[in-house]
C-alpha cells in the first residue's frame, strides 16, 4: 500500500477541516491547504474591513487541523480556534485570527505570517491563500422577486450562503486574479489533489475560477479527486442534487479536468441516479465513486459530516488504484 508523497487540498471552512484531517490519516509526507480568500463576515470581515487583510478565518481553521498530535501543537491549535466572548470590541474574534493578522504586520508578509503560526503547531502541512489579496464574491440569483425569472446581483461571501433566492451563477472579483505564487508550485509538486467539499458556491467554486489554478489541476499529473457535499446547504445550494453540483462545477470550469468524483453512497442508494452522476462527471474528464464516506453517531444515524477515517481509507485506494494504473 503506498501512501501520497505530497497531497494538496482546496476549498474552505469545515469542509476543509475534514479533508485535511483525512489527508493526515492518509500518513501523506507533505501536505498543502489552498485556502479561499473571500470571507467577508465575522470576525475575519471585521479585519479584513479594518485592516485590509486577507480574510484570515478558513486558513485559521485549516493551520488548526494540521496542528500535530503532541501537547504543543494542541494548546495552539485550541488557542487558535478560541474565541472571546462578552461584548466589547474583542468579542467574537477567534484568538488565531488576531495572530495571523498581527503577524503579518510584524512580518509585513502573509504567508509568513502563516508560515509563523504553523511553527508553533508544529504544522503537519502548510496553509497558502488561493491568491495573495482578498476576493469579493458575486453571484446571479433568482427568486428575489415576484418574477422567477428576474436576477439579482448580490454581492459578498455571507450574501451568498445566505440568499433566499436561488444562486445561478458565480464570479469573483476582481476577475482572472493573480494566484499566489506558492500555491501554484504545490500543485505542480502534488501527486493528490483534492477540490471541496464546502459550500458550494463560496468555498469551493472561487478556487475554479482562479485561471492559473485551473490551468495547473488540469495540466497536473497527479490524482485530482472532487469530494461531493453529503447533501445540498439551506441557502446557495439548496434543492441541489448530486448531478447538479457536478454540473455547476462543470459550467463554471469548462476547462477544469479531474480524474475522479466522491460522492457518498447513502446519499445516492438509487442507481439510475448514480448514472445521471456518472454523465455529469464526464464532462469534468471523471469518473465518479460511490463510497461510504459520512459520520455515524452510536444510533448508526448518518450524520452530515465527512468521516476523515473512512474519507482516507477512499483516498489512499483511489490513489494506489491510480497509481498501478
Amino acid at each position: 500500500m503506498e501512501h501520497p508523497s505530497h497531497m494538496v487540498c482546496l476549498g474552505g471552512g469545515h469542509g476543509l477541516y475534514q479533508t485535511l484531517l483525512s489527508a493526515r490519516r492518509s500518513n501523506a509526507a507533505d501536505i498543502s491547504a489552498i485556502v479561499t480568500v473571500a470571507d467577508d463576515g465575522g470576525s475575519s470581515g471585521r479585519l479584513r474591513r479594518e485592516l485590509d487583510i486577507i480574510p484570515p478565518g478558513d486558513l485559521r481553521m485549516a493551520l488548526a487541523a494540521l496542528a500535530d498530535d503532541n501537547r504543543i501543537g494542541q494548546l495552539w491549535g485550541k488557542t487558535l480556534q478560541h474565541r472571546f466572548g462578552g461584548n466589547g470590541a474583542m468579542a467574537g474574534h477567534a484568538v488565531g485570527n488576531l495572530m495571523i493578522a498581527g503577524l503579518t504586520g510584524v512580518l509585513g508578509d502573509y504567508q509568513a505570517a502563516l508560515d509563523a503560526v504553523a511553527e508553533l503547531t508544529h504544522s503537519h502541512g502548510r496553509v497558502i491563500p488561493v491568491v495573495p489579496h482578498p476576493l469579493e464574491i458575486e453571484a446571479d440569483v433568482s427568486g428575489l422577486d415576484d418574477d422567477p425569472r428576474v436576477m439579482r446581483q448580490v454581492r459578498g461571501q455571507v450574501a451568498v450562503a445566505s440568499t433566499p433566492g436561488h444562486v445561478r451563477r458565480v464570479r469573483i472579483l476582481p476577475e482572472a486574479p493573480q494566484a499566489s505564487p506558492a500555491a501554484l508550485e504545490a500543485i505542480r509538486q502534488a501527486d493528490l489533489i483534492t477540490i471541496g467539499p464546502g459550500s458550494w458556491f463560496s468555498s469551493v467554486l472561487p478556487h475554479t475560477l482562479v485561471p492559473e489554478i485551473v490551468q495547473a489541476i488540469s495540466e497536473s499529473n497527479a490524482l485530482r479527486v472532487v469530494m461531493l457535499n453529503l447533501s445540498a446547504e439551506p441557502g446557495e445550494t439548496q434543492g441541489f442534487s448530486a448531478e447538479r453540483h457536478v454540473h455547476v462545477l462543470a459550467r463554471h470550469a469548462p476547462n477544469l479536468r479531474i480524474d475522479r468524483i466522491v460522492v457518498d453512497a447513502a446519499a445516492l442508494p438509487n442507481e439510475s441516479e448514480r448514472v445521471y452522476v456518472q454523465r455529469a462527471a464526464q464532462a469534468l474528464g471523471a469518473r465518479a465513486v460511490f463510497a461510504d464516506v459520512s459520520i455515524q453517531d452510536d444510533n448508526g444515524q448518518r450524520l452530515m459530516k465527512h468521516d476523515p477515517d473512512k474519507l482516507s481509507s477512499v483516498i489512499v485506494d483511489l490513489y494506489n488504484e491510480y497509481r498501478r494504473a
